[in-house]
């Protein structure tokens, strides 16, 4: 079935394009799977969206500390390979609501394995049998609230999608087939009509109201899915997977409303955990970047060639790949 694509990512991209989605993601009637992944705003204009410049022929070639270690303000550890920093956070947190940022791929990088790839292949088995529900930041867009509605808001959203990476959906239809291979049940969010009103209706403002639209429908999915966990697999978690906003336990003053964190954390204190998956090649050298908690402490030559992880705060990390060009 060919769908229809209205791909949000309000930094530099989302997931896109038209594609032939399985019944898996789509609803009985058929309709438009919709990608809602979103990543930080920026603060203000940046002055460069430049690359960082390239690391040296022997970066990354300092041994690191074994163990935890300083790295700026905050603490990090050096990993072999990203599956041993993924299992290093599920035994030292062991949350009951996992819920994980990416950085997405750009236009211009697809040499580059996707985050979402490295997830699907490398990190999403290891949950098998741990979790059991995957909800992912995807909508459905089905034309039961009015198809001259759904395609008007699709079009307030093609502003922010320029810089994407076309293969980016059909990458989330493979995160959600291989969950689903894996006893781990996807789910999608499918906005009601009132929604795609409120959306139509704020103008100039319909970005933002797509962000809170995300959060509140994130968050309620994720509240429902963790309680019927609860009875039927009690001590199992439910994983959330989407852009690198949402899931902010220290949003930034201003963007509370757009993490859907505080409220989750409730569900099991001290077991929600969020943890951001970031690929080094698509770190840009901007105000949205430096705005990060971690972008300080990442020196980009040092970590070239390890898997580094940063602890940011109790139950909050950022995993960075090692570059690719550094490990071959």
């Amino acid at each position: 079935m060919r769908t229809r694509t209205l791909p949000l990512w309000f930094v530099s991209s989302v997931l896109g394009l038209a594609c032939e989605a399985p019944a898996l993601l789509v609803p009985e009637s058929g309709g438009a799977v919709t990608s809602t992944a979103v990543a930080e705003p920026p603060a203000r204009l940046s002055s460069s969206a430049s690359a960082p410049p390239p690391a040296s022929a022997a970066a990354g070639t300092e041994a690191l500390p074994a163990g935890e270690f300083k790295c700026g303000a905050l603490t990090c550890r050096a990993f072999e390979s990203p599956v041993a920093a993924f299992k290093h956070v599920l035994e030292r947190t062991t949350p009951r609501v996992l819920a994980l940022g990416e950085s997405h791929a750009q236009k211009g990088g697809e040499a580059v394995r996707s985050t979402t790839s490295r997830f699907t292949d490398d990190f999403l088995p290891l949950l098998e049998g741990q979790a059991t529900s995957l909800v992912l930041e995807l909508w459905v867009s089905d034309g039961k609230c009015g198809k001259a509605k759904e395609k008007q808001v699709a079009e307030k959203q093609k502003v922010v999608t320029e810089n994407q990476a076309a293969d980016n959906q059909n990458e989330f239809v493979k995160l959600g087939e291989k969950s689903r291979s894996l006893k781990i049940v996807p789910h999608i969010l499918r906005p009601t009509c009132a929604e795609y009103d409120q959306i139509q209706k704020a103008g100039d403002n319909a970005v933002l109201e797509m962000l809170t639209m995300i959060t509140r429908n994130m968050r309620d999915k994720t509240r429902a899915l963790y309680a019927e966990t609860e009875k039927k697999f009690p001590g199992r978690m439910v994983v959330t997977y989407g852009g690198a906003m949402h899931n902010d336990l220290a949003p930034k003053p201003g963007r509370e409303d757009w993490s859907f964190a505080a409220e989750l954390d409730k569900l099991a204190p001290g077991k929600y955990v969020e943890l951001d998956l970031i690929v080094p090649e698509f770190i840009k050298d901007n105000n949205s970047w430096r705005g990060l908690p971690w972008f300080e402490s990442y020196d980009r030559d040092r970590y070239a060639r390890s898997t580094l992880l940063i602890k940011m705060a109790d139950r909050s990390y950022a995993l960075i790949f090692s570059r690719s060009d550094a490990t071959r």
